[in-house]
Order: C-alpha cells, then structure tokens, then sequence
C-alpha cells in the first residue's frame, strides 16, 4: 500500500472535518468519496429533505488568523472543467441510485483551512453554487 501525500493527508482531514461540520448543522451524510469514471463528488448529505452534493477544498496554512492575508482562496481550485466533472458525476449519481426528479438538490463547496501548529480549522459553507 503506497503512502499518502501530505496533499492527501490534508484533504482527508478536510473532508473529516467537513462531515463533522455537517452533522453538527444536523445534515446526515449519505456518501462519501462517490466514485465514477468522469468524476469523484467528496461528500453527499441530506439536510431538510434536500440533497447536497458537497466539494470540499482544504489548504493548510502556518497561522488560520492571517489566511485571508495572502489573498488565496482554496474555492479558486474549482475550474470549468472541474464543475464540468462534478456535473457529470451528479446526473451518473442521481440516475445510479434512481433518485426522483422531484427531489431538491444543491451543489456545495466547503472550504476548509487546516492550522496543523496550533491544532485548529476554520470552515467556510459555500453553499447553492452554480453549476
């Protein structure tokens, strides 16, 4: 078994700390890590009867209280050809699991910023984004 790299580790963790995130805003978490040949959505969920279909995208950082200082956002990782992938993966996922036309869903970004020196994160909930 090949080792993780520190990326993976990271994004791991972010996902992790996502799920947590979610379920204490009461969201259940139905998948994660859905895996098809035009894509991977890391994390589905439920909340209120909608289905959110959830891209979480981590960075660590040295101090999480000067982040917004260097002016990267980890949102900007999310190129057209990335939505293109998730949007696929969405229709392959909805019609997989024959889920109704009539049910609600929302695509979502989670950001996660990981401060391994002091043990700490901080998560931002981007949620309905355009697809």
């Amino acid at each position: 078994m090949a080792l993780k790299t520190q990326k993976q580790v990271t994004g791991t963790l972010g996902e992790d700390l996502a799920c947590r995130f979610l379920m204490k805003h009461g969201f259940e978490i139905v998948e994660r890590n859905y895996w098809q040949k035009c894509g991977e959505i890391d994390i589905i969920a439920k909340n209120k009867g909608i289905l959110h279909f959830i891209e979480v995208k981590s960075v660590s950082c040295e101090n999480i209280n000067n982040v917004s200082d260097n002016g990267y956002r980890p949102e900007d990782n999310l190129h057209s050809w990335k939505l293109e992938r998730l949007k696929k993966t969405i229709q392959v996922y909805l019609n997989n699991k024959s889920v109704s036309s009539e049910t609600v869903w929302k695509f979502d970004v989670i950001t996660v910023y990981i401060d391994t020196n002091n043990k700490v994160s901080r998560v931002n909930f981007l949620e309905n984004i355009i697809l």
